[in-house]
C-alpha cells in the first residue's frame, strides 16, 4: 500500500493517511478482507510517530472500514469498498462545490467555467 504524506498540508497527517486508505479501498487497490500494514510497519514506512498511524487506524475502525483480526492484525471489512466509494464521491462533490462557489464569487462566467472543465478533460488520464 502506497501512502504519500504532505507535511505542508493543513490537513493533519492522520487524516491524510485515513483518506488515502479510504481512496485505495474505493479504487480496489486494497481489497475487502485484505490485511493492511501494522501500525509499526506503516509508521516506519512513512517515518512518522506510531501514535499518528494508530489514530488514523482508530478512525477507520470507528467508521467500520477496518477491523482487528485477533493474532493477525487489521483487515479491510466486507462492505468497506461501497462505503468508501460513497465517501470518495461525496468528498469530490464538496470540493467541486467549493470550486463553483469561488468561481461565482469571482464572477467567472459560465463560459469560462466550461472552458476550464473542457481543458481539464483533455488532461485527465482516465
Amino acid at each position: 500500500m502506497f501512502i504519500e504524506i504532505d507535511p505542508t498540508s493543513s490537513q493533519p497527517i492522520f487524516e491524510q493517511i485515513a483518506m488515502q486508505i479510504r481512496f485505495a479501498i474505493a479504487a480496489g487497490t486494497v481489497r475487502e478482507e485484505e490485511m493492511i500494514p501494522s501500525v509499526r510497519d506503516l509508521s516506519k514506512q512513512l517515518t512518522i510517530n506510531p501514535n499518528t498511524t494508530a489514530r488514523a487506524y482508530r478512525l477507520l475502525q470507528d467508521e467500520g472500514l477496518i477491523s482487528l483480526r485477533r493474532g493477525m492484525g487489521l483487515a479491510v471489512t466486507v462492505g468497506a469498498k461501497e462505503i468508501c466509494r460513497r465517501q470518495r464521491k461525496l468528498f469530490f462533490q464538496q470540493k467541486f462545490q467549493l470550486f463553483l462557489d469561488e468561481a461565482a464569487r469571482s464572477r467567472l462566467s459560465q463560459e469560462e467555467i466550461d472552458e476550464i472543465m473542457e481543458n481539464r478533460k483533455c488532461q485527465t488520464p482516465f
